[in-house]
Formats: structure tokens, C-alpha cells, sequence
């Protein structure tokens, strides 16, 4: 599988990243590990995970994801031919990742999260490690398709940038991590780092990891120029919308099984017009002969801004059809096609 440059670090990741996030819910540790084998025999060397995993975050299966990653690695002794990626929350209110208190981005709680984290993982490093979100009070996903609130709400103990990044200096320097990353951040957020980074307050902004899909596109907008200019990766995450792109939630339907079905909290693939966008969407990829997941995985994965896109599955056939993404031609044709139909929605899932 070809592999692309993490920003400016040197690594080289796969076209593919493997996602985790239902592994330890929706999946057994035998599933995660046959996922695991599956995906690194076909070339994905980029693995991510995340503290808060598995989804729906809850007490008892936080961090379950990452034992099983940290189980595989020990079983099957790879630890060097994989590239592994994770997060440390932003401000929660829930007190049970940390024990015994509500979390932000300072530093006991950052130090909390990666020594617990290297520990689950049965590591002595992290490659690629990420803020899963802001320590601001911004909209999830950091890309409201529009400003509701003026001036930007504030918390009046909201930890300052410089401050959070001063830590993550510090894990860089004792080698529990090797690079930087930011998730679900904004245009201002990520100048903001870089701008911190630039004084010498810590290590640079290696990669950013929005969603990005067919009904989500606000990367685009302002973030591609920032990404292009300070040489930061592209890791676009939920490349299907949480399954909504595969058609299988069309005209209301809710399969046995299924992660909407069974959680019921995929309010950002429920706003107003998304159904029917969707639907133009899935119908536009059976016009072109192809599977509506296989057409918007390759979406994502030919974007020339896209350094990894990041799949996820739950079972191995669709696994392997989002691995078989890499190689669609998607033409100047589908890609016209597609820009008809955003030109008509926008973005209603951003």
C-alpha cells in the first residue's frame, strides 16, 4: 500500500489508517485482533486509538480499545512495523478517566492519560499523540457551518495553549512521544499551536484528524490552506458518517446490529436535509456501478490533501472493502459529479 509522509516528521504512514474505535463494545479483543492481522498484511502500518475508546464512551470500557491494540502487539511481537497513534482527551466533565475528577489539558491529567495509556498499549512510546479535542469551548468538530454564538463562549479557567503545549514538550524530550497531533480543531486552534510552537514553547503540529466526508467538507474551507501552507498531515476520520454513507440507514432503516441501531447517537448525521443528501449520494455511487461505501471511502482516499484516511469496520467484509478503496480510479467524472451535488447541499453533517 503506498504510504505518504506524516507532515514534516518522516514517518511514513499507509494510504489506510486502521480505526479502532469500536473494539471492546461492538467488537471482541478476537475481532480486533483479526482486524489487526487482516489490515497489516495488506500494507496499513498506521493504527489509531484513543484513551476515550471504545465508543459510547463509558466507565467501564474506556481504555479497552487500547489493550487490545496493547494485546495484539505483545502476541504478535510488531510493535516496530506499526505506526500508533492515540489521544488524550480535551475538558470533560466525567471524572472517571481520571479517577476521581473532571479532566482539562494540563499537565497532571495529560501525564495521567499517556502513562496510563503506554501501560494498556504495552508500550514504552506513543509515535503520533493527539488532543482529542480542545480544552475551548467550541463546537464539536470545530467547523460550524456557521457562528451561533458571539463572542466565542469562554470558561473562566480554560487552560491556555502555551500551557498545554509545554507538556507535551516535556513527554517529547522523556521519549514517551514522538510527535504531536490535534483532533477536531479549528482554523484558529491549529495557528495557535503553531504559532506556540514557533516561539518554542513545544513540538510543532504534525497532523490534524477532522472528519471529512462526502456530506461533511468543511476542511476545505479554511483548514486546507493552513494544512497546505505549515505542511501539517490530513488524517480525515468517519469517511462514511458513521455508516450513513453505505446506505444502509436509507428511508429510515435501522439494521439489526448496526451502531445507529444500537446506540442511537448519530445526532451529526441527523440534521435537516442529510437523509435526503445522503441518499443523492448513495444513488450517485450505484450510477457509477460502485457500492456507495466503496465510492465515499475512495472519495476520502484520492483527495490530494489526505496524507491517511482513517476506516473504520466492525466486521472483515467491510473491512476489506474500505481497503479495496485505494485503488478506485475516482475520475474527474465521479469528482464532478460530487461537486454538482455539495455545490446543491453544502455540508449537513459538519
Amino acid at each position: 500500500m503506498e504510504k505518504r509522509q506524516l507532515g514534516r516528521t518522516g514517518l511514513l504512514v499507509s494510504k489506510i489508517c486502521l480505526g479502532t474505535m469500536t473494539w471492546g463494545q461492538q467488537n471482541s479483543e478476537a475481532e480486533g485482533h483479526e482486524q489487526l492481522d487482516c489490515a497489516t498484511d495488506r500494507g496499513v502500518n498506521f493504527i489509531d486509538t484513543a484513551e476515550m475508546y471504545s465508543i459510547p464512551p463509558k466507565a467501564e470500557t474506556h481504555g479497552s480499545t487500547e489493550r487490545i491494540i496493547g494485546s495484539w502487539l505483545k502476541k504478535r511481537g510488531r510493535r516496530d512495523d506499526v505506526i500508533i497513534a492515540s489521544k488524550v482527551i480535551g475538558r470533560t466533565a466525567n471524572t472517571w478517566l481520571r479517577g476521581d475528577r473532571p479532566s482539562k489539558l494540563v499537565r497532571a491529567d495529560i501525564m495521567d492519560a499517556i502513562d496510563k495509556s503506554l501501560a494498556r498499549l504495552q508500550t514504552d512510546h506513543v509515535d503520533l499523540y493527539q488532543i482529542h479535542f480542545p480544552d475551548r469551548r467550541i463546537p464539536w468538530g470545530a467547523n460550524p457551518t456557521r457562528m451561533t454564538t458571539w463572542p466565542t463562549p469562554r470558561d473562566p479557567d480554560e487552560t491556555p495553549i502555551a500551557e498545554t503545549l509545554s507538556v507535551f514538550d516535556e513527554l517529547v524530550k522523556a521519549g514517551k512521544i514522538r510527535h504531536f497531533g490535534l483532533s477536531n480543531e479549528s482554523s484558529w486552534g491549529v495557528m495557535r499551536f503553531v504559532f506556540e510552537s514557533e516561539k518554542g514553547t513545544g513540538p510543532r503540529v504534525a497532523s490534524l484528524q477532522n472528519a471529512y466526508s462526502l456530506v461533511n467538507r468543511t476542511f476545505d474551507v479554511n483548514l486546507a490552506e493552513v494544512c497546505d501552507r505549515e505542511e501539517i498531515a490530513f488524517l480525515p476520520y468517519s469517511p462514511l458518517a458513521q455508516g450513513f454513507l453505505s446506505g444502509k440507514y436509507n428511508h429510515g432503516a435501522r439494521p439489526a446490529g448496526a451502531r445507529e441501531t444500537l446506540f442511537n447517537r448519530s445526532d451529526r448525521y441527523k440534521t435537516p436535509n442529510a437523509a435526503e443528501t445522503i441518499l443523492e449520494y448513495t444513488e450517485l455511487a450505484r450510477k457509477f456501478g460502485m457500492d456507495p461505501a466503496l465510492f465515499a471511502n475512495a472519495f476520502v482516499a484520492s483527495r490530494p490533501f489526505v496524507t491517511s484516511s482513517i476506516i473504520g469496520a466492525t466486521s472483515i467484509p467491510q473491512l476489506e472493502m474500505a481497503l479495496q478503496s485505494t485503488d478506485v480510479d475516482f475520475t474527474d467524472e465521479m469528482l464532478a459529479a460530487v461537486d454538482a451535488i455539495h455545490q446543491r447541499t453544502g455540508n449537513p453533517c459538519p
